[in-house]
């Protein structure tokens, strides 16, 4: 999906409705900084809000996910094009999320034979002080590259509010988590939860 297109349509069909940010913000029961995020194409709505945001707006979900209006002898080609890119970004989320896996897997294989050697072998002081800092050099870039392909993977689910929403690294990497949970706060309703990693923004 192209988030940034999509931002536009929706300012463009506000603007044609002649709603502010805050009106239809207001319709739909949310802040107008959501909206201003929207439109600016750093988010998307959440799936609970896309038949009443269409609704307000005089516009389909096809349409919404198109980014623009959609002729009706072209509405079948343009929703089965909107079904594949869905599928797309879902297959890129899961590539980046296993591309994480093998990246944090190789930088602990890398690392361990040099701790293992620094720990085993006869040396100097400071050639096994050398080799235990290059291992975990290597061990926080690895972990490192994989939390940033890991985060950009989709994004976090609110159970709260159903929010979807791609949290700022710090949060993210001190966040407590599970295989596919996070503790995070939700920027929209402020809930700090478990929040579900999913491959879809």
């Amino acid at each position: 999906m192209d988030q940034i297109k999509i931002g536009r349509f929706i300012a463009e069909e506000r603007k044609r409705k002649e709603y502010t940010q805050r009106q239809l913000a207001d319709k739909l029961g949310i802040s107008d900084k959501t909206v201003s995020k929207w439109e600016r194409g750093n988010g998307f709505p959440e799936v609970s809000l896309l038949l009443p945001l269409c609704d307000e707006l005089g516009i389909s979900v096809n349409e919404l996910l198109a980014g623009e209006r959609v002729p009706d002898d072209d509405y079948r080609e343009k929703a089965e094009e909107n079904m594949v890119n869905l599928v797309k970004e879902a297959q890129e989320s899961k590539k980046k999320i296993v591309l994480s896996v093998i990246t944090a897997g190789l930088a602990l294989f890398a690392a361990l034979p040099l701790i293992l050697i620094a720990g085993l072998l006869e040396m100097e002081v400071w050639l096994r002080i050398l080799l235990i800092c290059i291992g975990a050099v290597v061990v926080a870039v690895g972990i490192g590259i994989a939390c940033v392909h890991d985060r950009d993977a989709g994004a976090f689910e609110c159970p709260e509010c159903y929010n979807r929403f791609v949290p700022e690294m710090r949060e993210y990497v001190m966040g407590a988590h599970t295989i596919t949970k996070r503790k995070l706060r939700c920027p929209k309703c402020g809930a700090v939860r478990y929040c579900k990693h999913v491959l879809t923004k």
